[in-house]
């Protein structure tokens, strides 16, 4: 394993998923920010494992930087990476993601999304850390029909294999909280899209497609709508939230009417959307608009497990940390085409 020596006048934060798209951008700002960051990623093959070596590899080259390849079902790597680093906050991010890829694939993600929070969470009880933050999603609103979704909202009603076991890992981490005095704050994020985005997301996959001029797949006929978030508002979010810890009841005032604390432990989730939900046909236009290009369209039905449309209830994202994602989609995408291009070599034919 990676020699580990934290550093004594630096702040540290151990985030999984390090070199996932969410990961790196994270680890990015804070080692911007001035913190030492040990990163855990398993480098799975989910989707082409270049774009996570190549995260990586940008990571390494900061000398606050620390990287262990190892899995979160992997309890005893764990376990050595915590006692060596002694981190202040964790930051989970590390799942196997994907709402139809957990139709044909279910074990997955059981090993990564259950077995690897559970393991993470053993560890915590333990070794103490100041604040727990754990990646949820918006999925675990499955079949509400309510929009946009609250996070007081019930949910109970999952669509995929995938929400069900994030909604599993909450409930995991709610217990621990409650029993173990562990402050922890869930994420529930929304449609993340940006540079270094994943090739399994709609709009990587549809900017590839145009660009090769190969038919995109549109389900549900185009009448679907995502509340799309920018890389930039999640991470941005994310580094404020570390900052809101959740008290035990006793200790705490509510900050909000609707403030999802727990009423028995130091817990919260909170949701991260850019509350702008746009229909697919018109996100599909903005970036044709943008690559210059119509694309050619193949509609189908809608997918198992998927749903109709998100769109996030921010009051308690505000009312927290005093922010709201605020990047438009005509901008996000633009961030991310020009990202593409560069990274792929490629240029948009006129």
């Amino acid at each position: 394993m990676t020699k580990i020596t934290p550093l004594k006048d630096k702040k540290r934060a151990l985030v999984t998923g390090s070199s996932g798209f969410i990961g790196y951008h994270l680890c990015q700002r804070l080692l911007l920010d001035g913190w030492q960051v040990l990163g855990l990623d398993g480098m799975t093959d989910y989707y082409d494992i270049s774009l996570k070596k190549n995260r990586n590899s940008i990571l390494k080259k900061n000398k606050d930087f620390i990287f262990v390849h190892t899995r979160l079902e992997k309890k005893h790597a764990l376990k050595t990476a915590f006692k060596d680093f002694n981190p202040s906050i964790v930051v989970h991010l590390a799942a196997q993601a994907g709402v139809r890829y957990s139709v044909a694939h279910p074990e997955t993600y059981i090993d990564s999304n259950i077995i690897g929070t559970f393991n993470l969470l053993e560890i915590l009880k333990e070794q103490k850390c100041n604040h727990f933050l754990m990646a949820s999603t918006s999925s675990v609103y499955g079949g509400n029909t309510k929009t946009p979704f609250a996070e007081n909202d019930a949910s109970d009603f999952p669509m995929s294999f995938y929400s069900a076991t994030k909604k599993s890992s909450e409930n995991f981490s709610h217990y621990y909280s409650h029993l173990y005095g562990i402050p922890t704050t869930c994420f529930r994020f929304f449609t993340v899209y940006g540079p270094w985005g994943r090739p399994d997301m709609a709009l990587f996959k549809f900017t590839e497609c145009i660009l090769k001029e190969e038919p995109i797949e549109v389900y549900n006929h185009g009448k679907m709508s995502r509340d799309f978030t920018y890389i930039d508002d999640i991470v941005e979010s994310i580094i404020r939230l570390s900052k809101v810890i959740p008290k035990k009841p006793s200790n705490r005032i509510s900050q909000s009417d609707s403030d999802s604390i727990s009423p028995v432990a130091p817990w919260r989730a909170v949701n991260i959307g850019g509350s702008k939900p746009i229909e697919l046909e018109k996100f599909i236009a903005i970036l044709e608009e943008k690559i210059g290009k119509k694309a050619k369209k193949r509609y189908l039905e809608m997918q198992m497990g998927d749903v109709k449309s998100t769109q996030a209830d921010i009051s308690l994202l505000k009312d927290l940390i005093n922010f709201t994602p605020k990047t438009s989609i005509e901008k996000g995408i633009e961030s991310f085409l020009n990202w593409y291009i560069d990274y792929y070599n490629r240029g948009i034919k006129e």
